[in-house]
């Protein structure tokens, strides 16, 4: 995916070239932040490239014990350019361990822009080369290959479980002719014994469906668009199958388009359809009208979800990019940028508006929990705050989970990150039925005009709201009533504030149970 979006891409890349050549005195210090990690802004528990810049998750494949995370990064500086794939391993999806460049770009000829990778089991594209009978399997990815005028699908393999990547000498494996042909998401279609692509005409707010038996040849089967919110660009297609209620019986198909911009919180965003797909064409059941969006938060973007995870675990498990391109670029961090979200485990369920998208983060992160902090039951506010100070909460590396009782016309939040005159807030309004991150006094918000801000989600009201909370050195994820409602916002405190409360409009809102950890880095 590409961050420039006017004028001519040949000027874009030449100009981004000169720019990296011009301030490549830069590099021996990014270089030297390899493993740095203790940074005032650095994420403790989300995934960050040791150094530059980075965005879209890449080929998340599970293959042999390993979750691999590939990611849109430039190796050469901390803004967009140069795109290549990064690389990390990880035994649980908490914990990860860098890996060299794996795809690097083509300097002069093409860049390597987003896309996916499957484990080929049977080696039906013959690019398998193990000699074990019981296995013939590889690694294959399908990614963009972004020339100067033209946007091609393109195909490296690795037989070394991922640690080296060799490119397909027939590439490209798809070619539709437009400068705007990217990012492929692929997967196996077992009804119909074949590969699936969809992929995305992104200026014309198209998904493209293709099928091949071989991963090498391509046949272009149906597209899908002009439904939900077609401003702006579509980016980074998903499509896969869910029980609907946890019901093995009754499944629905999802189709995921990023979109940029034109998401509720401004900027980029997720946006979903729920339907049907019979191996050729997808067809949509959400009602015209209504737009499905992911995450109601700024900074929550091009989803790429696991392929090959084991059928006796049986999850759909997506992350995200933790930016928005409406500053991704003017982020206020030095030698890196951007993160990952948590991964996120997905489920349909069937709600009085329809069949909704759930998400709640994935019980792997769960490790991360240092003793337990603080946990409390029938608590006033001000009581849940004699306990906070009680315990010394304090930090900006936390999970809570609250179980809040709000009085009429209410609203209560939590204070997090708070220090001198800044504080991030995270609440629920009965006033308005809704959950929100409220950052506009959350530190270092002048980097961008469009950064400041309160984002909310609307909620199915009850008596009782749940709030999960994971609160990183530069991020908020909320999840609401189960993740029914889900918000993502990055943050920028002063070193220093680090004190947690609870404020309430009215005294007498009841905060039912409240559970604190202080969560581990994953880097220490």
């Amino acid at each position: 995916m590409i961050a420039f979006r006017t004028g001519s891409r040949l000027r874009r890349y030449f100009t981004l070239t000169f720019f990296f050549l011009q301030t490549s005195v830069l590099f021996p210090m990014l270089e030297a932040a390899q493993g740095e990690y203790d940074q005032p802004w650095r994420p403790q528990f989300h995934f960050t490239p040791p150094s530059n810049f980075m965005n879209d998750p890449n080929g998340l494949v599970y293959y042999h014990g390993e979750y691999h995370l590939f990611y849109q990064h430039n190796p050469q500086g901390a803004e967009w350019g140069h795109m290549s794939w990064g690389h990390a391993i990880s035994e649980d999806m908490v914990h990860w361990r860098h890996l060299p460049l794996a795809i690097p770009e083509e300097p002069g000829r093409y860049m390597i822009y987003s896309g996916s990778a499957v484990v080929d089991w049977h080696n039906s594209s013959g690019l398998c080369t193990g000699t074990d009978a019981n296995d013939r399997s590889c690694l294959v990815a399908v990614y963009t290959a972004a020339y100067h005028d033209s946007q091609k699908q393109h195909v490296a393999f690795s037989n070394d479980r991922g640690r080296s990547w060799s490119n397909y000498s027939g590439n490209p494996v798809a070619d539709l002719n437009q400068a705007d042909f990217r990012d492929p998401k692929v997967f196996w279609y077992e009804a119909q014994k074949k590969w699936v692509m969809v992929a995305v005409f992104a200026d014309e707010t198209q998904v493209k469906i293709l099928d091949s038996p071989n991963l090498t040849k391509w046949t272009l089967r149906s597209g899908f668009g002009l439904q939900g919110a077609t401003k702006g660009q579509w980016e980074c297609p998903d499509l896969f199958e869910l029980p609907v209620d946890n019901d093995s019986g009754a499944k629905k198909w999802v189709l995921v388009v990023n979109r940029n911009p034109g998401a509720p919180a401004g900027g980029t965003g997720v946006q979903y359809f729920v339907g049907n797909f019979d191996g050729a064409k997808f067809t949509n059941e959400t009602p015209e009208g209504q737009e499905l969006w992911a995450d109601h938060g700024k900074d929550f973007y091009a989803t790429n979800s696991f392929s090959d995870i084991p059928p006796g675990d049986g999850r759909r498990i997506w992350l995200g990019w933790i930016s928005n391109w409406q500053y991704a670029n003017a982020e206020p961090t030095k030698l890196w940028r951007g993160a990952q979200s948590l991964p996120r485990v997905l489920r349909l369920k069937t709600s009085p508006d329809g069949i909704r998208l759930i998400q709640a983060p994935i019980k792997e992160t769960e490790s991360l929990r240092s003793k337990l902090s603080l946990r409390g039951t029938g608590l006033s506010v001000g009581q849940a705050n004699q306990k906070i100070q009680a315990a010394h909460i304090a930090g900006d590396a936390l999970e809570i989970a609250a179980e809040i009782a709000p009085t009429a016309e209410s609203m209560v939040s939590f204070r997090l990150r708070k220090g001198q005159n800044e504080e991030t807030l995270v609440g629920v309004s009965s006033k308005t039925h809704e959950v929100f991150i409220d950052r506009t006094h959350s530190g270092l918000v002048s980097f961008s005009p469009d950064f400041p801000g309160r984002h909310a989600a609307a909620l199915r009201w009850t008596s009782l709201v749940k709030l999960h909370i994971f609160l990183d050195r530069s991020s908020v994820e909320v999840f609401a009533n189960d993740g029914e409602a889900v918000l993502t916002d990055r943050i920028y405190p002063s070193p220093g504030s680090d004190a947690v409360d609870v404020y309430s409009e009215s005294g007498d809102s009841q905060i039912q149970s409240l559970s604190i950890w202080k969560l581990h880095s994953i880097w220490k």
